[in-house]
């Protein structure tokens, strides 16, 4: 039996390419009048409060927050989406701190990667370089993936088609204008995605009656709401720490920590950000649970669409294509302009090739590399979030090692030691793609010899354990290095 689409292909194809070409269109005229390097990188670090503000937010969401608050809410209940809410908002209020740091210390800056090879020497910071580039390629794909999926559930349109036709659109303005067309469009598309995600919530809450309520949840699935439901709370704990970490390393947010006028406008978007952010990922989250709490069998990721698309209206289908494009080209927009700009500056001190080397062309020639992966996984479908959970294990053993450095004096040998010290702990610990045993547990040892407790928490302990165990080997440091001193001196 043929599945029944919402909205036909050739309708929902058509839309796609109109709204891809709108948004190149705005970004290359937009672009014209802003050249330059400093433009491709830091938009002249010149960006004022409205601009700065929406592209901080429209970077932060992507398409992902129409699958995974809403899946993350089903079996973490209010616990996970609090923790999912708060970890990506919570860098904005970070970078308040680490944003006056780095502006103040490295002025002519444009990467966190940049100011690391100032901190640390040349092989650390090539692995502070890949780690970061390998975390943003599975955002990149994941995002395009997640766009792709949405078509086709909506019109069957074929994977392949929607995620070349978003990447070569996006390409096209993005590799021409640099962070300025990024920060334009972002103006554009975050308008667009709030003032659709307000229509398309509202009319859930008015379609869904009195079921729109924590009373339903309470009924139907109390254990979500529960303050003694364990997995809200490792998962909650487990959404913050990894999301936080991952967005840290995320060199979209450094290029606009450098591309505020001043630090005060910066101040103030980072603090609007924050306010903004939370509320929409938790709304997402509650949409989850109460899908959920309708129809127990509806898949979980979809319940966002479940609850909007259950009269298979036309106009809220190309409503819905329209937001994931936005939230998904905003997001890609981003992640290409940061990789291209971590190529451009790090390129040299990487690679150190003949002075005369163009890095921004051969930037552009590996983007294209980096969009044939991408493209290459989006055509498949495949699940990728066991992978964006890898990439996030790889951020939490490195970010206290990193962040810490940025007020510490911490010597390259330690760090190292500290971040491989934390990643082999941590991958020791993170569960398989069944979420059932782990190396440490199911493989090296029984898993007999684990509490239950233990067994049933593998990927928030392996998350916990990455971030924390390289700040106990700092603090040993930091203890063995002061009473060398002591000893020393007396």
């Amino acid at each position: 039996m043929d599945k029944i689409y919402f909205l036909n292909q050739s309708t929902s194809l058509a839309l796609v390419i109109l709204i891809c070409l709108i948004f190149v269109f705005l970004g290359i005229f937009h672009s014209k009048k802003f050249k330059g390097i400093s433009n491709y990188l830091t938009a002249n670090r010149n960006i004022g409060l409205f601009s700065l503000t929406t592209s901080l937010v429209a970077s932060a969401l992507g398409a992902w927050i129409l699958f995974g608050p809403v899946a993350a809410a089903t079996w973490g209940g209010v616990g996970a989406v609090i923790g999912y809410a708060l970890g990506t908002a919570f860098p904005m209020i970070f970078l308040i701190f680490l944003g006056k740091k780095i502006r103040n210390e490295f002025p002519k800056g444009s990467s966190l990667v940049e100011f690391m090879r100032k901190k640390f020497g040349k092989s650390l910071f090539k692995l502070i370089l890949l780690m970061t580039i390998f975390y943003m390629l599975i955002f990149l794909c994941a995002e395009v993936t997640a766009v792709a999926v949405l078509l086709n559930y909506i019109s069957g349109t074929e994977l392949w088609i929607t995620a070349f036709v978003v990447l070569v659109a996006t390409l096209s303005y993005t590799l021409y204008g640099g962070l300025r067309a990024s920060i334009f469009t972002d103006n554009i598309q975050m308008i667009v995605i709030g003032i659709l995600l307000f229509i398309l919530i509202t009319i859930i809450n008015s379609s869904s009656g009195n079921n729109f309520s924590f009373t339903l949840i309470n009924e139907k699935n109390p254990q979500l709401l529960s303050s003694n439901y364990i997995p809200g709370y490792t998962a909650g704990l487990t959404f913050f720490i990894a999301v936080a970490a991952t967005n840290l390393f995320h060199q979209g947010n450094w290029q606009r920590v450098y591309a505020a006028k001043n630090y005060q406008t910066l101040k103030k978007s980072l603090i609007i950000a924050f306010f903004i952010i939370i509320p929409i990922v938790f709304l997402m989250g509650f949409i989850g649970m109460v899908s959920f709490s309708i129809d127990s069998s509806v898949r979980p990721d979809l319940g966002f669409f479940n609850l909007l698309l259950k009269d298979q209206t036309e106009i809220l289908s190309l409503m819905i294509i329209i937001l994931g494009l936005a939230l998904t080209i905003s997001t890609v927009d981003t992640l290409v302009n940061a990789i291209s700009s971590l190529f451009v500056v790090d390129g040299k001190a990487t690679f150190n090739l003949n002075k005369k080397t163009d890095y921004l062309k051969i930037s552009k020639y590996f983007i294209i590399f980096i969009s044939l992966i991408t493209f290459a996984v989006a055509s498949k479908g495949f699940d990728i979030l066991y992978l964006f959970l890898l990439a996030d294990l790889f951020c939490c053993a490195f970010v206290v090692t990193v962040f810490y450095s940025f007020y510490n004096k911490v010597n390259e040998k330690t760090a190292y030691i500290s971040i491989i010290i934390g990643l082999v702990a941590g991958i020791l610990m993170f569960p398989f793609p069944n979420f059932s045993k782990s190396l440490l547990v199911g493989v090296f040892l029984p898993k007999e010899f684990f509490s239950p407790l233990i067994a049933q928490s593998l990927l928030f302990l392996s998350f916990f354990i990455a971030t924390f165990l390289p700040a106990i080997i700092l603090k040993i440091y930091k203890i063995k290095f002061r009473y060398r001193t002591s000893k020393h001196y007396k």
